[in-house]
């Protein structure tokens, strides 16, 4: 099974309230605390660690960032380029992946620094594509409210497709450098690509040779039904949001469904759940770890990220009151994360009882955001074995709770049970991340 490790650049995860945890570290700022994390990470034979980001503090909620700034809802989010490109003298094998949007980034831009990073980490480069989703990373570049949905997606396919000629303008042996002849590179297989399209046109070439990978790992984590044809025509690495096995197995059907339709070989294309895992050296330490996570999740918190996620301002709805008919045609930002959302409530709830904002506050930004594995080492490694054998996926997105701890106590208690079951490898391959995962050519 795939391993990917995910985190934020900062000391605020998936989880809330990650940064009250006790053994937190708050050194964020520095760069030994990365280097702590992913030296962990690769001790315990991690593909990838990868990277959420948004381009602006959660501020829809009220129309305001002063909660945001105040219960520590990822309000910081430092330069992935920056944080990625220190860490890479630091590893030799892991992945180092990194969300960055096609709303309001260049294609140019993107594919040389991704490009770069390929080159300086030996092809272990990995980028998440994400359409942004709410006004407030609007307002950072100049726009008064976000792109509409459907048209995000469209942007983001002629985002890909123009990137994608970037990465291949250079032939992988164009550069010669050969002193006799004073011939640095041959012409004849450098390009320029002269893309012009609706929403982007670039000359090219890139000013980067082609990489090791030729471009880097494709991550893509849509969930509404043009997110997930998106997916299948692009990404290597599909991260799915499902709270339950049997809801990752019918998203993984109809993935892998999708994958196939597109022309393309779905047992080359990884789809992974985001999950948690509480580990304890007993069940009973386990649990009581759980106890203590879900005591510092602050509703306040929730509120601001389920705003910031879903494009909605909740500050003047009652939170017991059940949503109306209509809430998600009036949800402009992640479509696909308010019906799983839904999913979820009528799993814990039953299907006749309408959908509380509560419901989505526990479900947003607590423990129950994600499946969460819960024991010591061996009853973690039976969940995740059964969910692999039962096809719900490939392997798994651990979501960190609390940093390092996450990682420190899985690699420690749960990573030598996995690999005496033969279920991940005990020793790093040769080769790039692509090679290491299993993945197409490029």
């Amino acid at each position: 099974m795939s391993l990917v490790a995910f985190m934020q650049a900062s000391n605020v995860s998936w989880f809330q309230g990650s940064w009250l945890y006790p053994s937190g570290d708050p050194d964020y700022l520095s760069v030994d605390y990365y280097r702590r994390v992913v030296e962990v990470l690769e001790a315990g034979r991690f593909d990838m660690v990868f990277f959420d980001d948004r381009l602006a503090m959660p501020g829809v909620f009220g129309h305001a960032v002063d909660e945001t700034v105040l219960t520590g809802a990822r309000s910081v989010k430092l330069d992935l380029s920056v944080v990625l490109g220190a860490l890479a003298p630091f590893t030799r094998h892991i992945g180092l992946g990194a969300t960055c949007s096609t709303t309001f980034s260049s294609p140019y831009s993107l594919a040389r620094m991704f490009s770069t990073l390929d080159h300086l980490s030996g092809g272990r480069a990995a980028w998440n594509i994400v359409t942004s989703l709410n006004d407030s990373e609007a307002e950072n570049f100049g726009l008064s409210e976000h792109v509409e949905h459907d048209e995000r997606y469209a942007i983001a396919e002629e985002f890909v497709e123009l990137a994608s000629q970037l990465w291949a303008s250079w032939d992988e042996d164009a550069v010669v450098q050969d002193r006799a002849t004073r011939m640095f590179a041959d012409p004849a297989k450098v390009r320029e690509v002269n893309f012009k399209g609706k929403y982007f046109s670039s000359r090219g070439p890139l000013t980067v040779p082609r990489s090791p990978q030729g471009r880097p790992v494709l991550i893509q984590a849509g969930q509404s039904p043009k997110g997930r044809d998106f997916a299948a025509r692009t990404a290597d690495v599909i991260f799915i949001n499902a709270h339950t096995i049997d809801q990752a197995k019918e998203q993984y059907a109809d993935q892998k469904r999708r994958i196939k339709d597109a022309g393309r070989d779905p047992d080359q294309v990884k789809i992974l759940p985001v999950t948690y895992a509480v580990c304890g050296e007993t069940e009973t330490i386990a649990k009581e770890k759980v106890a203590l996570m879900n005591s510092l999740v602050d509703p306040r918190a929730a509120l601001v990220l389920l705003s910031d996620a879903l494009n909605f301002d909740f500050s003047g709805m009652d939170i017991d009151a059940p949503l109306p008919d209509d809430m998600g045609d009036r949800v402009t930002g992640s479509k696909g994360l308010f019906e799983a959302l839904k999913k979820s409530v009528a799993a814990a709830h039953g299907p006749d009882r309408a959908p509380r904002l509560s419901d989505l506050i526990e479900r947003r930004a607590s423990l129950a955001a994600a499946p969460c594995f819960v024991g010591d080492g061996n009853q973690i490694a039976d969940q995740m074995e059964q969910w692999v054998q039962e096809g719900a996926c490939d392997g798994f997105v651990i979501a960190a709770t609390h940093i390092p701890g996450t990682f420190e106590e899985f690699v420690r208690l749960v990573v030598p049970t996995l690999r005496e079951r033969g279920l991940v490898d005990r020793e790093y391959g040769t080769g790039t991340l692509r090679d290491s995962m299993g993945l197409a050519p490029a």
